[in-house]
């Protein structure tokens, strides 16, 4: 089946009609447009009741932690963020999904309850609700994903919060942008790293080689050795100017596709090269987090008190038993890591996520940037930086493009080939492969929490079955805009790996895997 662009496709012509929309569409956008009433408010409690947890490059996350409240006990905040220079645009915002404020109270800075509840009225559910339900929950199984809900939030309340909040954030981070209290809807989510128990945050990044057929002789034995993560560690220690990098070029250093592969061996590397570089580092790498009742854990090398927390959660107390001479630990620090591990890998290597994540992250971007990057030039001249000029796809053609993606794997997994329609270098084509690989950055970006119980209250799991739960989180839109930005930074990255004398051999366990298998 060939995607058609929505100038094109009959299917989204008609998407105006109420008999026409699908669906899913349909309940989706009913979600979104609940009346207020049924939409929590965020001032019925304070906004000391909520406590700073991390961030990302576009979202701020707290959680709950004031009086018993049935609305949001158990619950974590997920706000939106802005740059502190300007009123430039919110990041990770797409078409079609754009706050709609009263240009006229922004002017006469009007911040009556009136003028709040008409921005309320005039601004859609966050994105990232709207994309879960209308796309991730078709790809991802529900039971892996969080619940997510709109929250109504104003503008006094975000500037308190934000306030409160200034002082504990990373200095990178206050300096780069801050709550943006122009926002009169949030997300409301489960929180998974808060209460009893303690939990693990992963970012796994990308889970496999690319095809060789689309790549130049110049990258093909580049790219197909050694994966993207890897390489681009390497970019980001020969550019680094600030301090001393935690990464390094060895086989000690973190791969993603040893966490992907089925190999237990080969995954409890990759969970001890997380570690390693999550205690040199002080809990400051992106690629693993660790909280205890809802608090994040920072090592310091300096102090084994600093663990403490967590060696309660995989010991009977907060001291490390002193290692004997049967276990391969030999020191209390491997001792810690070890016992980590055992507890984090069953649950990883029990559930389907990370082989759903890789599945999709490759056949989504079966191209590379680099075919994808090819296949725009020939459409639209090689002058042309990629995505330029192209619009970001609204929820409609979201849902259509899902569609076609899932009636291509039916086609490829009954073995048959797909008709000639419109041809690869079609306009349809191009189009479906731009939201294909917009697709795919989702998942090689997000992150996975493992949440885990207490070691008092692991309850008798079915056979096999480890205790604790997996769930996929940060599946954010992106955005057309950042092709361009992508592709340069793809030749950045492979021209700087070119000259290493002894590149690491990644071993990609699908490398015989089709796109669309």
């Amino acid at each position: 089946m060939r995607y058609s662009s929505p100038c094109n496709s009959p299917y989204l012509s008609t998407l105006n009609s109420t008999n026409t929309i699908p669906t899913r569409l349909r309940d989706a956008n009913m979600e979104s447009s609940m009346s207020h009433s049924d939409t929590p408010r965020i001032e019925h409690t304070s906004p000391r009741d909520w406590k700073y947890i991390s961030e990302g490059g576009s979202t701020i996350v707290f959680s709950y932690a004031g009086p018993s409240h049935p609305q949001f006990d158990g619950t974590a905040l997920r706000l939106r963020k802005r740059p502190v220079s300007a009123a430039a645009p919110t990041q990770g915002v797409p078409h079609g999904y754009e706050t709609q404020q009263s240009s006229e109270n922004q002017a006469d800075g009007d911040t009556s309850e009136k003028a709040e509840k008409e921005e309320e009225a005039d601004e859609p559910d966050d994105p990232t609700i709207v994309f879960q339900r209308t796309v991730i929950e078709r790809l991802v199984p529900r039971a892996h994903l969080p619940r997510l809900d709109a929250v109504h939030v104003a503008r006094a309340w975000l500037a308190e919060l934000a306030a409160l909040t200034e002082p504990l954030r990373p200095p990178e981070r206050r300096a780069a942008d801050a709550i943006d209290t122009d926002r009169r809807k949030a997300v409301l989510a489960t929180n998974l790293v808060g209460g009893e128990g303690w939990a693990v945050e992963i970012k796994p990044k990308w889970g496999f080689l690319p095809a060789p057929t689309l790549l130049s002789p110049a990258t093909r034995p580049i790219k197909t050795r050694t994966c993207r993560f890897c390489m681009h560690a390497h970019l980001r220690r020969t550019t680094q100017s600030e301090g001393a990098s935690n990464d390094n070029d060895g086989e000690d250093s973190y791969c993603p596709l040893d966490l992907f592969a089925d190999d237990p061996a080969r995954a409890r590397r990759a969970l001890h090269a997380l570690w390693g570089a999550w205690i040199a580092s002080g809990g400051t790498v992106n690629n693993l987090r660790v909280f205890v009742r809802g608090k994040m854990v920072k090592p310091n090398a300096a102090d084994p008190a600093s663990l403490a927390p967590l060696a309660e959660q995989l010991f009977h107390g907060p001291q490390v038993p002193a290692p004997s001479e049967d276990r391969a630990s030999t020191t209390a620090a491997d001792a810690l890591r070890d016992a980590f591990t055992s507890a984090v890998q069953p649950l990883l290597q029990h559930t389907p996520v990370l082989r759903t994540l890789a599945r999709l992250q490759r056949m989504l971007d079966a191209l590379d940037v680099e075919g994808l990057a090819a296949l725009w030039a020939r459409r639209r001249g090689a002058d042309v930086p990629l995505g330029h000029g192209e619009p970001d796809p609204d929820v409609a053609e979201w849902a259509a493009f899902v569609d076609a993606y899932l009636a291509r794997r039916r086609t490829e997994e009954e073995g048959e080939e797909e008709g000639e329609e419109g041809g690869e270098d079609s306009e349809a084509e191009l189009r479906y492969r731009i939201l294909a690989y917009l697709l795919s950055a989702s998942f090689k970006d997000c992150s996975i929490i493992l949440r885990l119980p207490p070691r008092s209250q692991s309850q008798p799991q079915p056979e096999g079955a480890p205790a604790g739960t997996v769930t996929v989180i940060d599946l954010d839109v992106k955005r057309i805009g950042r092709l361009a930005k992508w592709a340069a930074l793809d030749a950045e990255i492979v021209d700087a790996y070119r000259g290493v004398a002894q590149p690491r051999v990644c071993v990609d366990a699908g490398h015989g895997v089709r796109a669309g298998d």
